[in-house]
């Protein structure tokens, strides 16, 4: 059996609205393997977000039990969730959430600096992760000199540079049109070729189907968790 880098235990995620007490997560139980590529996907208020929030050690659960690569991190300090988050998670953003007045190697570079990476290592990482997203030639460039899907390419180089355990997609396609959304889609394929463990939220089935594995998310409960294909069958 592959290695299991996401482990939750019966999560539960309450917050109080007011007298109300709503149930973000309402006993989640899931297991995702080194090399897998799985979407999460469920309509806006369906707890996706808060999901994603919890395996990107974002936020920790009100009860159970989750391990990170074997790390138990519901009892992590902030501090402790900083170092987990980038020593071991690369993130893509639907805005990308690059610093406009950095270049696009500084940009990359930025988690390794969070890192206390040497500079020198530093920039040579971050422009061998530039080059695997075709954009070394541009690193002297500005975020807003770039087209939506560059930027969205440096954001998927900054997510690699520092050799993450797990890649966590955020509607990494949301602010694009259909011809960026299938490169970059195209792009995430290439990457779990190569072994990379890709997990991507999204709230569009469409999406959704280009993973390998899909789990659904409905009133903060897993309402299927399959094969892709099977997924595809559901529709």
């Amino acid at each position: 059996m592959e290695e299991p880098i996401i482990e939750l235990k019966d999560i539960h995620k309450v917050y109080q609205m007011g007298d109300e007490e709503v149930r973000a997560s309402d006993g989640i139980s899931l297991t995702i393997c080194r090399g897998e590529f799985v979407a999460i996907v469920g309509k806006s208020g369906s707890g996706k977000s808060t999901l994603m929030n919890i395996i990107g050690a974002l936020d920790v659960p009100t009860s159970g039990e989750y391990l990170l690569g074997g790390e138990d991190v519901g009892s992590m300090s902030e501090n402790q969730l900083a170092q987990i988050r980038n020593r071991m998670i690369g993130f893509i953003f639907q805005q990308y959430n690059l610093l406009p007045r950095l270049n696009l190697l500084e940009n990359v570079e930025l988690p390794l600096l969070y890192a206390g990476i040497a500079a020198s290592e530093r920039k040579e990482k971050a422009m061998s992760s530039l080059e695997r997203v075709g954009l070394a030639e541009k690193w002297k460039n500005l975020p807003n000199q770039l087209s939506g899907g560059q930027q969205q390419r440096v954001s998927i180089a900054r997510a690699l540079a520092g050799a993450p355990s797990l890649i966590l997609a955020d509607e990494p396609t949301g602010a694009l049109d259909s011809k960026t959304s299938r490169d970059v889609l195209n792009f995430l394929n290439k990457l779990n070729d190569e072994g990379n463990t890709i997990v991507m939220i999204t709230h569009d089935s469409t999406i959704a189907r280009e993973a390998r594995r899909v789990v659904r998310v409905h009133d903060g409960k897993i309402n299927f968790d399959g094969d892709v294909n099977e997924y595809s069958a559901i529709l």
